[in-house]
């Protein structure tokens, strides 16, 4: 079907540009030079309509940018009450956003394309940069948008410009900037379920060549899960943060942006509820709880928690030489962050006796609480560049990149195995058998990088397109881990860890370098319309082991992903801006793609998962993306994005209910779930004569060809119609959206019962303001038609065996289910 779809496609692209968007006749001429802090002027006059962005470190048309890159401006940000980033995939269906129980296993996708393997010592795939700053790690990503002047979605391999995180894309988030005259403004948001938000930010000259800004904001999110045992709604979050900006005017032509920002959110989240529930000695255990996907009450003794601090300070100058601009970005990160998943999700206080497994033996455990890490990182980064200003024959960006980052990860986490007893009651002392493990793992690394871009006309309209990114990095991986009696006196060791003690605590270093570019050509009919084709070669970089499973006496580094990807797009809009369109056809081939490897065992109880390299991966499809302006007062937002996202990876654990059936084989089938013949098996008369419990004690894996990524759906299609009309001496509008997400299945072996069905989320709302615009009000619903969805979905830890696979758990966010808030504004 799609390769049906592809042609027709681009033969409706083609036939807009060959008819609304091509005037009869080309002039390229170039533009004059025009310094930095005249960039976006020129590039976009005020009353153009055009919005300006920075994709290549340059300030341009998003019109002109020959990449597929979707900007929000504060405007929708506020219009669609997209409050932080993980709300963006409501306006961005290129975007997609899976919750994790923590920071540091949430994940953005780009074109179906994310981060496989979660772990502090491993880079994001798709990279998050605040005004220039480039974070670390994905979990600085996930927070409040307040006060910003845009957010740009970069799609595909970015590698040349931004670095080696961004192998899927960049999400850059621009905050606005100190401005010439006094400015306030401020929201105020009130929504169903206790959900309070509140932002605002004040701006204006210090002197005639000193601006100041300040900004801030709060939020006291009350969770939508009622925990029966702490009788506490979780899932939710408390947070505040404060910006301050001085934007100084040395000289003429020398200017300085200081920034210094600081926040912190406390969050009970994420719990998982219960989703199904088979086993009825599960159901005695957890009380009062009705599984399904509209469950909304869990019943443990403790709650989940992620706590986080985030400060960036950074320090922007840019000297203006006429034709050309110099720009440094100095930059300091510090963000922490502290975590508990209670396991056994159980509302008791101390181990209760949960029966055998289906061999006779005692469960892998009865009591879970402790599963505690946390993260302390710092880095430091210096960028400088160069690039032309203004817009001619020959337009370029280099520069020199620098990060030095540091990452402690402490875990530790404790738990409790009984032997014997009555199920449901309190373990006996004598039956009670404690399993922990504590590990401390710090990891230096050192990134450096020269990169260029230039795009050249060669003749008329057409332009070369050439980037190129050389890098260095190196890493130093330094842990040690105490497991049972060697943490806690008595205790025996936590299945799979070993002792590696801090006096003979890991050292391992590795180095890679590095080559990445970019080719493309451009052809620009005229202001209004273009098309281009380009080829981009990404990479990912080394991945470390920092996780408590880690094998810290055999470590290897995880080798770098290298992508090779593919893009023919187009852009158009009319000449009165009635309409405007985008469209792509992508293909990204990955290799060596970095996953998490699950090596647990559910019959022994070992829980492992390795960080490794496996096989390959392909994303492809096409997206367009167009906005209609029939009148002045109504616009409609349209966006639709096909992406095929599948995955060759070998000796991935099978689904737990495919394991007991996995059959002993001396051949490595693909697509199927079966057991490695162990040492010295080579006929079928010896795998015969395993028993069950030799047959159990090899763990089931799967290679899998051509099977598609985890939560990655193919189909994403969303529709804003927005009307503005003048309504008894106010401005009034109304505003609905609708996001349709095919299905996904959430788990990298293809689990069938993880599988999140498509939905569609409808949002509407409507609101009045001043004809002055100071001041407004809307009145807004999400999810009007009270769709139920997951983020995520996957087996229940408790009880889960081979011989008792059916119980589920899963998340969601707070738009699973419907609820009406308003938000009050005012600007001055």
């Amino acid at each position: 079907m799609v390769r049906h779809r592809i042609p027709s496609v681009l033969l409706s692209v083609s036939a807009l540009a060959l008819t609304g968007f091509v005037a009869p006749a080309f002039a390229q001429d170039a533009a004059p030079a025009a310094p930095e802090a005249q960039a976006a002027e020129e590039a976009a006059p005020a009353d153009s309509g055009d919005i300006v962005v920075t994709a290549q470190k340059r300030a341009e048309r998003l019109q002109d940018v020959p990449l597929a890159v979707t900007a929000v401006t504060a405007d929708s940000l506020r219009n669609r009450q997209i409050n932080d980033t993980n709300s963006l995939v409501a306006a961005i269906p290129s975007l997609s956003y899976q919750q994790g129980a923590n920071p540091t296993n949430t994940s953005f996708r780009i074109r179906g394309v994310g981060t496989a393997l979660f772990g502090q010592g491993v880079e994001s795939s798709v990279s998050v940069v605040v005004d220039g700053v480039v974070a670390v790690r994905s979990a600085q990503g996930f927070s409040e948008l307040a006060d910003v002047e845009r957010v740009e979605v970069l799609r595909g391999p970015q590698g040349t410009l931004f670095g080696k995180n961004a192998s899927a894309g960049v999400i850059s988030v621009t905050t606005a900037r100190p401005s010439n005259t006094f400015e306030a403004r401020g929201d105020v948001t009130i929504a169903e379920h206790n959900e309070y938000r509140a932002k605002g930010a004040v701006s204006g000259p210090l002197s005639d060549t000193l601006r100041a800004s300040l900004s801030g904001f709060y939020s006291n999110v009350q969770g939508t899960t009622y925990n029966i045992g702490t009788r506490r709604w979780v899932n939710g979050s408390k947070g505040w943060g404060i910006r301050g900006k001085l934007d100084w005017d040395a000289t003429e032509n020398l200017n300085f942006l200081a920034a210094a920002e600081y926040r912190k959110t406390d969050a009970l989240c994420c719990g998982s509820t219960m989703v199904s529930i088979v086993n009825p000695v599960l159901q005695q255990l957890v009380g009062p709880i009705t599984a399904s996907t509209s469950n909304r009450t869990i019943n443990e003794d403790s709650d989940t928690y992620a706590n986080s601090t985030s400060e960036t300070y950074s320090l922007t100058g840019s000297l203006d030489l006429g034709g050309s601009t110099i720009t440094s970005i100095s930059a300091y990160q510090h963000y922490t962050l502290d975590v508990n998943q209670p396991i056994d999700r159980i509302n008791t206080a101390v181990p209760l006796y949960v029966g055998v497994d289906g061999t006779g033996q005692p469960q892998a455990y009865a009591f879970w609480n402790q599963n505690h890490g946390q993260v302390d990182m710092k880095a430091v980064s210096q960028e400088l560049r160069i690039s032309n200003n203004g817009k001619s024959d020959l337009n370029y960006v280099v520069g020199a990149y620098f990060m030095h980052s540091f990452i402690d990860r402490p875990f530790d986490r404790r738990r409790a195995r009984c032997t014997a007893g009555t199920i449901g009651q309190p373990c006996a002392t004598a039956s009670t058998v404690w399993q922990s493990a504590r590990s401390d793992i710090r990891l230096k690394q050192d990134s450096v990088a020269l990169f260029g871009q230039a795009d050249y006309r060669i003749v008329g309209g057409l332009r070369a397109i050439g980037g190129v990114r050389a890098q260095v990095e190196q890493g130093i991986n330094t842990g040690y881990r105490l497991s049972g009696t060697n943490y806690v006196a008595g205790d025996a060791n936590f299945p799979g860890n070993t002792t590696v003690l801090e006096s003979a605590k890991t050292h391992y270093k590795a180095s890679d370098r590095a080559i990445t570019g970019k080719a493309g050509l451009q052809y620009e009919f005229n202001r209004n319309a273009q098309v281009y084709a380009s080829y981009t070669r990404g990479y990912k970089g080394l991945g470390f082991e920092m996780e408590i499973g880690a094998d810290l006496e055999n470590q290897k580094a995880v080798r770098p992903e290298h992508v090779n990807a593919y893009e023919i797009g187009f852009k158009g809009r009319t000449s009165d801006g009635s309409l405007s369109v985008a469209a792509a056809i992508f293909r990204a081939d990955y290799t060596d793609l970095q996953v998490q490897a699950n090596r647990s065992n559910a019959t022994t109880g070992v829980i492992q998962f390795v960080t490794t390299n496996a096989g390959s991966s392909r994303t492809q499809g096409f997206e367009i993306e167009a906005t209609l302006r029939p009148t002045d007062g109504f616009t409609v937002n349209a966006a639709v994005t096909y992406s095929k996202s599948r995955i060759n990876i070998d000796g991935l654990n099978c689904a737990i209910q495919q394991q007991l059936a996995a059959p002993v084989l001396l051949t490595n089938p693909v697509n199927t779930c079966y057991r490695v013949a162990p040492a010295g098996v080579t006929t079928q008369a010896q795998i015969d004569a395993l028993t069950d419990a030799q047959r159990r004690a090899i763990t089931p894996q799967q290679n899998l060809r051509d099977r598609p990524l985890q939560a990655s759906p193919d189909w994403r299609i969303s529709v804003s119609p927005r009307y503005e009309f003048p309504l008894g001496g106010v401005d009034a509008f109304v505003q609905a959206s609708a996001n349709f997400t095919s299905a996904q299945n959430f788990t990298a072996e293809q689990d069938p019962l993880a599988v999140q069905p498509a939905y569609v989320i409808v949002d509407a709302s409507v609101g009045f303001a001043t004809a002055d615009k100071r001041y407004s009000v809307s009145l807004f619903v999400k999810n009007l038609f009270n769709e139920h969805y997951l983020t995520s979905l996957g087996h229940n830890s408790l009880l889960s065996t081979i011989d008792n696979p059916y119980d589920l758990v899963g998340t969601y966010n707070k738009d699973a289910d419907r609820y009406f808030g308003a938000t009050l504004g005012f600007r001055f």
